[in-house]
């Protein structure tokens, strides 16, 4: 394949079809294939004939670090070579997401002894979530496209990522929830930021179904992961994970699994750097589900990835409680292209891991605890060696939802009929309730002395 300058290789895109492959330059307001009703991702036909510079872009984009210009500031469209082309870089709809750091952690080494750990913690972003990296291209192009009004069915982070970004670009935006069954953590965030907020009878796949409907009848945007867009900037995850590590690929990259567009956007991202030769090999991608919202985990064991197995999907991790994943084949092309596994954790498992990464001093929402609690299972089934280099994905950050966290502190998360014995006491060993005391100097001492005991 040819190599060209960045310059001469100025980008163009086109929308294809996962299922029949069909090519299109526009793309219908429910974001599916025409022909076959399936979804679409974007891709760049100029990269079969030239590619670009691999040593040129990792300069350029390292370069840009230095400048105080918005659209380089985000690290997301510091990377806008390998993204859908801005006519003005002003256009750019941006919070300065991205930028997120890669943390070691030395507790988490030890207990699932693989020295070589890390996380790329994505609830660093500005909203709190991962979602920021892909809202930042799919408002962009929201706002060229004309519309006032965008709209989302949401879990929680979705949601306050979008309203976020529709008022940052002058929009107004549409939330549609499953009434109760998302953290007021992150439903007050889409409040405040001028969300126009409806609480929906039914669960988060009643609110994706209707929210379908309602773009081909009215004149609103959709800013879910449907929207293709929206994979395109949350692929630059992968990009700054790698520039992060010098270019040296890890063994394998640990997600968790929801709707499964952040999955397939990571997968998606590695793949195009390898053809493009910014990376000499593919990293192992796995996704981890909870227990209770397995669909993912069941499709490719009960039907080989060929078609979709749903469920109802219940757990406490509100993130990933989705039982009819949109972006499905999405993740089955790029676990099965990158080698990766899919694996469940229990409640218990991701609660007990979610402790342990709090412990590092850096905290998570339950959902990204998942990527731990699998590691675990991968280790022990022999995927993974300790030898190996491990990247886990968090995709929020702990304020995301503090319920959980102080109910597992309090002893509250499970009753006793959910947990046995030896579970019980894994978590007790972790749990820092609140400690009342008389307002006396005798008392914090006798406090601090039975800690340091502990």
């Amino acid at each position: 394949m040819p190599v060209t300058s960045v310059e001469q290789s100025a980008v163009q895109f086109r929308f294809r079809c996962i299922a029949c492959g069909d090519l299109s330059d526009a793309a219908g307001k429910d974001f599916r294939c025409k022909h076959c009703g399936d979804l679409l991702e974007i891709i760049y036909p100029q990269w079969k004939q030239s590619r670009p510079a691999a040593a040129e872009l990792k300069s350029i984009w390292l370069d840009r670090k230095l400048t105080s210009k918005a659209v380089d500031l985000s690290g997301v469209w510091r990377f806008r070579e390998l993204l859908p082309p801005l006519a003005d870089e002003r256009d750019a709809v941006t919070l300065r997401e991205g930028n997120t750091p890669l943390y070691a952690l030395p507790r988490c080494a030890r207990i699932t002894g693989v020295p070589n750990l890390y996380a790329k913690h994505q609830g660093m972003n500005p909203t709190g979530s991962f979602k920021d990296t892909g809202m930042t291209v799919a408002a962009t192009f929201a706002r060229l496209a004309g519309f006032r009004w965008v709209a989302c069915a949401s879990t929680g982070n979705t949601s306050a990522s979008m309203a976020a970004y529709a008022a940052r670009g002058g929009m107004r935006s549409l939330v549609l929830v499953p009434e109760g069954k998302i953290s007021w953590s992150k439903l007050s965030q889409a409040l405040d930021y001028g969300a126009v907020t409806c609480q929906l009878r039914t669960d988060f796949d009643g609110c994706l179904r209707l929210l379908q409907e309602l773009v081909l009848r009215a004149p609103v945007y959709q800013l879910n992961s449907i929207n293709p867009f929206r994979l395109e900037g949350q692929k630059t995850l992968a990009i700054e994970l790698l520039e992060q590590l010098d270019w040296n690929p890890p063994d394998h990259i640990i997600a968790p699994g929801g709707n499964l567009g952040n999955s397939s956007a990571i997968g998606k991202s590695l793949l195009e750097m390898y053809e493009l030769g910014l990376i000499s090999r593919l990293p192992k991608l796995s996704v981890i589900q909870a227990e209770g919202a397995n669909a993912l985990v069941r499709t490719l064991r009960e039907a080989h990835g060929k078609s979709l197995v749903s469920v109802q999907a219940e757990t406490r991790a509100t993130a990933i409680r989705i039982g009819n994943p949109a972006s499905w084949k999405k993740a089955v092309y790029v676990i099965e292209s990158t080698g990766g596994v899919c694996e469940q954790v229990s409640e218990v498992e991701l609660a007990q891991a979610k402790a342990e990464i709090g412990a590092e001093g850096i905290g998570c929402e339950p959902a990204s605890a998942v990527t731990l609690a699998g590691l675990k299972k991968l280790l022990a089934q022999g995927f993974v060696k300790a030898e190996e280099t491990v990247v886990l994905v968090l995709t929020g950050h702990v304020l995301k939802d503090p319920d959980f966290t102080i109910d597992f502190h309090n002893g509250e998360l499970f009753k006793k009929e959910e947990i046995d014995a030896k579970a019980e006491a894994a978590l007790r060993a972790l749990r820092r309730p609140p400690i009342v005391l008389d307002a006396t100097l005798d008392a914090v001492i006798r406090t601090l002395e039975q800690a340091e005991k502990s």
